[in-house]
């Protein structure tokens, strides 16, 4: 059994901040990857980035590169993804995922998913 919660969406101005976190509890261990993807309305769900738990490599969506960043904290099994200079087009449901393998978890396929937390930028 595995539980993924994400928390840290809001309402935020173009240009501001947000830090989002998840935590992911139940059989997961230190080596499996973690990361974000995100779904606007009317569009489909979109990687946005991942972090391999382990080694500490990271991978990153071209739209959000340089301004997002993701990190973890391994002995909680939680990442965290700073979101600098937000734009409207950021708009969307951020969903928190974990996976085994990092490769995998970039497609979503077969990953643990959380329930998504609304992160709204106005312009």
């Amino acid at each position: 059994q595995v539980h993924v919660g994400e928390s840290g969406g809001g309402l935020v101005q173009a240009g501001g901040s947000l830090r989002l976190s998840c935590a992911a509890s139940g059989r997961i261990f230190s080596s499996y990857a973690m990361g974000w993807f995100r779904q606007a309305p009317g569009k489909e769900r979109e990687f946005v980035a991942a972090i391999h738990r382990s080694g500490g490599d990271t991978y990153y969506a071209d739209s959000v590169k340089g301004r997002f960043t993701i990190s973890r904290d391994g002995a909680k099994n939680t990442v965290y993804l700073q979101m600098n200079s937000l734009k409207f087009e950021d708009t969307a449901v951020y969903y928190c995922a974990v996976h085994r393998n990092t490769e995998i978890l970039l497609t979503g396929s077969g990953a643990y998913w959380g329930q998504g937390t609304q992160v709204t930028v106005s312009s």
